[in-house]
């Protein structure tokens, strides 16, 4: 199931031609994207999502679309789906430099697509997770902006070959980590550890993605009396830690069950206690 409608809120058919080949999204991921989970036709952290968009623009000097029309977009979407039978689906709003050669006219849409069934696997049953060396400093950040390591860009050749290189060792997903041995984040994902009644994640400037999710999880959880910190952490910490998840929009807070073949800490009490924290934003 497909719902596909450009910035204008036109709904148009998902099966028909939307790029030409020589945009610059196809040809070298020249873009940025956003996935957004909508349930029963609530989009969680719409605004925090399209900050994010704007900031990557911002990286990737991109001119981006105003923001009314993402939002007339995804209005769109929401408006075609099928809630009846349907109640969850992922919202991707996507944008592109535009066609190679051209005036710099962004290309942008809004897709509301199924929730797959691996994905729902992983929320229920948790994940084993590999650690991998993503190659780089936890500082290069502010030293090499133009690597655009905190922007979501559609140059995603990398986490996907991660992904393989994690099930062809028998796991689910992956950890980053940096050159210093720090956590970094997930392919697609935050990682947030708790200790004790304070919960941790990496912070965005050692290059990655500010989490919506895990943004959205730290409130709850502040309300509801627990710390929440956002500092550097080594790999030792994974497995000293009284629970290990990853955040992301659809998978939601997924518990990891073991790391590198080790199995961790997974309460079944404290992840249930996790997911209540975060379902009470919404």
């Amino acid at each position: 199931m497909r719902v596909l409608a450009l910035l204008d809120g036109t709904i148009v058919d998902p099966q028909t031609p939307l790029f030409r080949a020589d945009d610059l999204g196809v040809m070298r991921g020249d873009g940025i994207f956003e996935t957004i989970l909508v349930a029963d036709r609530q989009p969680r952290e719409l605004g925090p999502h399209l900050d994010r968009l704007e900031r990557s623009a911002g990286l990737m000097q991109l001119r981006l679309p105003e923001r009314a029309a993402w939002e007339r977009a995804t209005q769109a979407v929401i408006d075609n789906w099928p809630w009846d039978t349907d109640p969850q689906m992922a919202l991707k709003l996507v944008c592109t430099r535009g066609i190679d050669g051209g005036d710099g006219t962004p290309n942008g849409f809004a897709m509301g697509m199924q929730i797959g069934a691996d994905t729902l696997r992983k929320r229920s049953e948790g994940v084993a997770a590999v650690t991998l060396e993503r190659g780089y400093a936890p500082d290069l950040k502010e030293r090499a902006p133009w690597l655009l390591l905190s922007a979501k860009t559609l140059s995603y050749a990398v986490n996907m070959a991660a992904m393989r290189e994690a099930e062809a060792r028998g796991a689910d997903e992956v950890i980053f980590t940096a050159t210093d041995g720090s956590v970094l984040e997930g392919p697609t994902s935050t990682v947030v550890i708790a200790q004790g009644r304070t919960l941790l994640t990496t912070p965005p400037s050692a290059g990655i993605l500010e989490g919506t999710t895990q943004g959205a999880l730290f409130r709850a959880a502040e309300k509801a009396g627990w710390q929440t910190e956002i500092e550097k952490f080594p790999v030792s910490a994974l497995f000293d830690s009284d629970g290990v998840w990853l955040a992301s929009s659809v998978r939601l807070v997924t518990q990891v069950r073991s790391i590198d073949r080790t199995e961790i800490k997974a309460d079944a009490d404290l992840h249930a206690e996790i997911n209540r924290l975060y379902e009470s934003n919404y």
